[in-house]
């Protein structure tokens, strides 16, 4: 691994590095403001689908972090992962429908649409507090019928200041279980958010850029995806 000191490009995780739920940890602000002033471009990097990017870009701002630009989501990896004109359905939060619309696709979310019929060209799953048994069995029903089987990340859970909650990983596992199916999981530490943070971050190489984060399967593996530090 690469034994970069002075990186060009900082690939930092949100949730349990910059914040939990929102709310600053002691000293992040800070150090961000300054590898900033140091010239050093910070790239947020998380695998929250649920949000959307200018939601997130507002939350960052609030706690005084300019990061217009900067922020790249596991729901923006998932719709790369979308030919236009696709049907999908999307088992997720407001962030991963933006951008499976953004991808050009026909999109039906199951918890809305409770009449939904298929066929579907792919079923797209994220972190939702909607999920229930009967999106679980429209899940089934759709790639039964031939959906590719996409998730935007499947980390087990996610953290909170009073403590971890199921994440879009826990829900993908159970899509999975019931269809028998594996996933193209798009988000860290996976290969389609590498390529999507290249894309973003171009004329750098894997040795200028130094990934932080708070979860060494997680964080840790995508720095070896990348092929930078961690």
């Amino acid at each position: 691994m690469s034994k970069t000191l002075s990186p060009k490009v900082v690939l930092c995780d949100l949730d349990g590095v910059v914040w939990l739920a929102h709310e600053p940890i002691a000293g992040a602000v800070e150090a961000i403001a300054r590898m900033r002033a140091a010239g050093i471009r910070v790239l947020f990097v998380t695998n929250n689908s649920f949000s959307t990017r200018q939601q997130q870009v507002e939350a960052l701002g609030r706690i005084g972090i300019d990061a217009e630009g900067d922020v790249v989501t596991s729901a923006m990896s998932a719709g790369t992962a979308i030919q236009p004109g696709w049907r999908v359905m999307v088992c997720g939060g407001e962030g991963l429908i933006e951008e499976i619309e953004l991808a050009g696709a026909r999109v039906v979310v199951p918890y809305i649409d409770r009449s939904a019929a298929g066929p579907f060209d792919a079923v797209v799953v994220g972190f939702h507090r909607e999920f229930d048994f009967q999106v679980l069995t429209d899940a089934l029903t759709a790639v039964r019928g031939g959906a590719t089987l996409i998730g935007s990340n499947n980390d087990p859970n996610y953290p909170t200041p009073t403590g971890p909650i199921p994440g879009g990983g826990a829900i993908l596992a159970a899509v999975e279980k019931t269809t028998g199916k594996q996933a193209l999981v798009t988000g860290k530490p996976h290969l389609p958010m590498a390529e999507l943070v290249y894309a973003m971050c171009p004329g750098v190489t894997a040795d200028e850029m130094l990934m932080v984060g708070d979860m060494p399967a997680t964080d840790g593996a995508f720095a070896r995806t990348i092929g930078c530090a961690f």
